[in-house]
């Protein structure tokens, strides 16, 4: 026999209004506490880490390892919960559920909302690790996944499938969580787009007290600081780029600088909103980086790519499996350097991303929501990996440039492989220009996402707040880099991996949440 589901279309029943305990302040709309408490909080760690960078970097380092030795099997059990829980979800009954309502029509293309999505959940970091990760894995460079022996034909493969799987389902298993819930509840259950909506069905009328006020408070200061490790990679790398190709020099001052610089152009795009600013720049960002990645299918491996692509994909479906187990692992050394800084920078970004994805994926439904959300971004980072990481694992193998003496500097990986390439001069710039407009849109959409947040779920913040969480994302990023020093990678992971610990709990109980608020969306 057939079951028939019907689709519900109540609301819940509240009597909150979004926006009723804000304040304006200086031409801000902000919501008290939350606005109050989190910058409060950013400014403290600002000003300490400036004052007192050596005992700013032994509590972060502190931190950082303390969280990793004893809750790894937090962030793996999670990361893992994500990626079940998502594809349920395209299966279930709940995936016939439409943002919005029967009757929501999609505010942007597909081929926008590709865009924008992926630029803002990869961008930057794509462009740091794409090269120098394969290759770290394949040299041994911090250890190799599942003890494998360096620089052999089975760690060129194993490099590839590991590198996959920090970039794959996984991250956008972890994104699609906080996505789904806050586009859910906001334009189906009616609630303000805010993290703390997506507890409704387990906290009732509590979200608009202190649980829902910490809760808020959490994920503002995840965003801020997942967003912070971000810029200050792209900062680095395109430091980095600009001292190879133009010899500009790559001290904390030029990194500060182009922090200063980007933060600015930032500032104008977010002033001009989505559709003057995100969407110009993401589609800007797929243009230059499909013209990229193009040249280096083209010029890139003697092998082939589609070879490379293949073996790529089949790794990583043979190893998901045993790099997902984080039981008596051999290679715990490698298992807490790599993927459990990545569980813990992707969950540290969520709230950014999500909420962001939420903001622009109005009239799709679960099911066409997560399997977007799951498959595309995977397929392209699966593209991107095999072309740039095949190409340079292949330039260490027959000992071809810098890069095949191994990893000196992480930021200069990409640069040191383009220059083995034609127009090595060229495509140099070119990815100096795509770094700096993924940082722009990370930024920009970053804080357009903490102005929501920090306005009580309001959709339109006043320009002066876009303005002063755009600035606030730089002072992080240039404090966590001046605080690092030499070691700027450690404390940026740090600052990364102490604020995804709380927001990994956080997460779970949203799963929760969400399947509650679907579940009574669709009867049978």
């Amino acid at each position: 026999m057939t079951r028939r589901y019907i689709i519900s279309k109540a609301a819940y029943k509240t009597d909150y209004e979004v926006g009723q305990d804000n304040v304006e302040i200086l031409g801000m709309d902000i919501h008290n506490p939350v606005f109050f408490l989190s910058a409060l909080l950013i400014l403290l760690f600002v000003i300490t880490t400036i004052m007192f960078p050596t005992v700013s970097k032994e509590v972060l380092d502190g931190a950082k390892w303390w969280a990793i030795n004893h809750f790894d099997w937090l962030f793996m059990s999670a990361g893992n919960f994500f990626v079940l829980f998502c594809l349920a979800l395209i299966f279930l009954p709940v995936g016939k559920i439409r943002l919005g309502g029967n009757d929501a029509k999609p505010e942007f293309s597909r081929i926008s909302w590709f865009s924008m999505l992926f630029a803002a959940g990869m961008g930057i970091g794509l462009m740091f690790w794409s090269v120098a990760e394969p290759v770290a894995y394949y040299t041994a460079w911090y250890k190799t996944p599942l003890g494998v022996e360096a620089n052999t034909a089975e760690a060129a493969s194993l490099a590839m499938g590991a590198t996959m799987y920090h970039w794959g389902v996984h991250p956008w298993a972890i994104y699609g969580v906080v996505a789904l819930s806050l586009a859910f509840f906001a334009y189906n259950k009616k609630l303000p787009l805010t993290i703390r909506s997506a507890f409704y069905p387990l906290l009732k009328e509590r979200i608009w007290g202190w649980p829902g006020h910490l809760i808020d408070l959490l994920a503002v200061l995840a965003t801020i600081f997942g967003l912070a490790t971000s810029l200050g990679l792209g900062a680095k790398q395109a430091a980095s780029g600009l001292n190879y190709v133009f010899e500009t020099g790559n001290d904390i001052n030029v990194q500060i600088g182009i922090i200063i610089f980007i933060t600015a152009v930032a500032i104008f795009s977010v002033v001009r909103g989505i559709d003057g600013g995100v969407k110009l720049l993401s589609n800007l960002n797929m243009l230059i980086a499909f013209i990229l990645l193009v040249f280096i299918i083209l010029v890139g491996t003697s092998t082939g790519f589609l070879s490379v692509l293949f073996n790529t994909f089949t790794s990583y479906m043979e190893n998901i499996i045993p790099l997902s187990n984080f039981v008596n692992r051999e290679d715990e050394a490698w298992l807490h350097g790599w993927t459990v800084f990545y569980w813990a920078w992707w969950i540290s970004w969520s709230p950014f991303v999500g909420m962001f994805i939420a903001r622009i994926s109005k009239g799709r439904t679960v099911q066409e929501f997560m399997i977007a959300i799951l498959i595309i971004p995977t397929l392209i980072t699966m593209v991107w990996m095999s072309a740039f990481g095949g190409t340079a694992i292949e330039q260490v193998q027959n000992h071809i440039g810098e890069l095949s003496n191994g990893i000196s500097t992480v930021s200069l990986a990409m640069f040191q492989m383009f220059d083995n390439l034609a127009w090595s001069s060229i495509i140099s710039v070119l990815g100096i220009v795509l770094v700096l407009v993924f940082f722009v849109t990370s930024s920009d959409s970053g804080s357009l996402v903490i102005d929501s947040i920090t306005a009580g779920g309001k959709m339109d913040a006043p320009v002066p707040q876009r303005v002063f969480w755009a600035t606030m994302e730089g002072l992080i990023a240039g404090a966590l880099l001046f605080v690092g020093g030499k070691d700027a990678l450690s404390a940026l992971q740090a600052g990364a991996i102490t604020t995804g610990l709380p927001f990994a709990v956080v997460l779970l109980f949203m799963s929760w949440s969400l399947y509650k608020g679907l579940k009574s969306e669709v009867k049978s």
